[in-house]
């Protein structure tokens, strides 16, 4: 996706964000690692993925779920809670 900066922006943002990290005394990541966690966070806190996935400029949801779907062991029990809930077993 383009976001719109010229390569030598992209580095600038890369050294300022490595400098933030490093004087916050947090681990060094990368900034693109900020946007998957963000789009974890979402689909585990119930956004829908068709919403995630337009937040991240994906040209179709299942781009977003092929990337994004991998189902935690929360998720998991959530899932068991409403086929109880929906079946009542």
């Amino acid at each position: 996706m383009d976001c719109g900066l010229s390569p030598w922006h992209v580095q600038l943002l890369n050294l300022f964000f490595k400098k933030l990290l490093k004087a916050a005394g947090l681990p060094n990541v990368r900034f693109h690692d900020l946007r998957h966690s963000t789009a974890t966070v979402l689909l585990a806190a119930g956004v829908p993925l068709k919403v995630v996935s337009e937040l991240l400029g994906h040209s179709s949801v299942a781009i977003t779920a092929d990337i994004y779907a991998h189902v935690s062991p929360e998720m998991q029990q959530e899932a068991v809670k409403w086929m109880d809930d929906l079946y009542g077993v």
